[in-house]
């Protein structure tokens, strides 16, 4: 008889054993594998969406709110700046600072963040219009891809805003002028695939006059922004010409001491989130492992429990011819094919439970994340835990391999 049909008839002639085993090494399995797929993703997404910006400023308030806000848009502003104070960094021949992108924040369309900023900010991601162009008059917008494909928008189209980043009834803006999209940006797999963006001026004209049409001249340039200093502006992105000089160290804690601003690095800040967020993950980590662990050990009590049940089958079965190292491949196998069911069924279920958090994600924050991706960290979990189930039918083997006949079938 095949060896592999043999073993799978032993173990579901026990099948409540063999359901115990495969699910708690499945919901071990399952539970890392979904964590390597989460932790992943999201440092690919802070990565990407870092852009090699070394500085914001922004209102006073919580540094990483800032940085959540203003470079990843999953959060709210702290609050606004005016462009008189801000006008030194904004200023396009600052002797340290290579380049500083205004952004103004606050309004939204199907809960994507409209954004007032100048033409520069695409260099951040390296977008480039797809289709249609640059946004150059009040009220024009281009959107990302990912807004095109979910806002359901193509060239053309126009829409009111709603104030906030949520589209509640009564949030939305009553003005006269409509913004109206004029460019669509080809994908990036970044952040700006989530982003309507238009000129500062237009946030501007949409909260203090939202009965009349654009008075004001468009705002393509840091130089134009610089003419209007009684207005305001959410955020400064700012790359620095050399990041390690003494000025481009110094210049956040000069701020901060030295205005009514506040000043954070991007790295700092997404650093100690990592750190925030690696003791919820670590946490779960270890309690996966345990769960893998006391799964080992019950594959490990079930085979060595059922060899009292089936000493007198191993005994026959080497009278009738059964070499040793067949009993012993035989218990080794039911080890192996429990770990293989419960690390295949944990795989899949931690894809399945991806697929529902990618979802979430993407309805919640406009991020994209993908329940199809196998990671290599997964490769070497299955390696793991079949190693596992290797170590956990061993003893159990052996004893098998050590049968003896003549005492087995004399009862003693």
């Amino acid at each position: 008889m095949n060896n592999l049909f043999l073993t799978w008839k032993n173990l579901v002639h026990r099948p409540l054993t063999l359901l115990l085993n495969v699910l708690l090494f499945a919901l071990g399995v399952g539970l890392i594998s979904l964590l390597i797929q989460v932790n992943n993703q999201l440092k690919e997404q802070f990565d990407r969406n870092q852009a090699d910006i070394d500085m914001v400023i922004g209102a006073k308030g919580s540094p990483l709110q800032m940085i959540l806000c203003n470079m990843y848009h999953i959060d709210n502003p702290t609050g606004n700046i005016s462009i008189e104070e801000a006008r030194p960094f904004l200023n396009p021949k600052h002797p340290f600072i290579k380049t500083s992108i205004p952004l103004s924040l606050g309004d939204s369309y199907k809960k994507f963040r409209i954004v007032g900023t100048t033409h520069n900010f695409l260099d951040l991601y390296d977008a480039t219009i797809e289709t249609g162009a640059l946004w150059e008059e009040a009220f024009d917008v281009v959107i990302g891809k990912g807004v095109a494909d979910g806002g359901s928008l193509q060239i053309g189209d126009e829409f009111d805003s709603s104030h906030g980043f949520s589209d509640d009834e009564g949030m939305e803006h009553e003005h006269n002028t409509k913004f109206k999209v004029v460019g669509i940006l080809g994908g990036t797999g970044s952040v700006a695939d989530q982003l309507i963006l238009t000129s500062p001026n237009t946030i501007w004209e949409v909260h203090e006059h939202s009965h009349d049409g654009p008075e004001m001249e468009n705002i393509l340039s840091n130089d134009s922004l610089m003419n209007y200093t009684d207005k305001e502006i959410t955020s400064i992105l700012i790359q620095f010409k050399n990041k390690r000089s003494v000025p481009a160290l110094n210049m956040p804690r000069a701020i901060n001491g030295n205005t009514d601003m506040l000043a954070a690095s991007p790295v700092y800040e997404v650093n100690r989130l990592y750190s925030m967020i690696g003791i919820g993950i670590n946490t779960l980590r270890y309690l996966a492992l345990i769960l893998i662990i006391v799964s080992a050990l019950s594959i490990f009590i079930s085979l060595f429990n059922s060899l009292k049940e089936r000493k007198y089958e191993l005994a026959v079965m080497r009278v009738q011819g059964s070499s040793r190292s067949r009993l012993f491949g035989l218990i080794m196998m039911e080890g192996i094919l429990i770990a293989v069911i419960g690390t295949i069924l944990g795989i899949v279920i931690s894809h399945i439970g991806m697929f529902f958090i990618a979802n979430s994600m993407e309805g919640g924050y406009k991020y994209s994340f993908s329940a199809t991706r196998f990671f290599t960290e997964e490769l070497y979990l299955i390696i793991g835990a079949l190693g596992i189930g290797f170590i956990a039918a061993v003893l159990p083997a052996f004893k098998a391999f050590g049968t003896d006949i003549h005492n087995t079938l004399a009862g003693r």
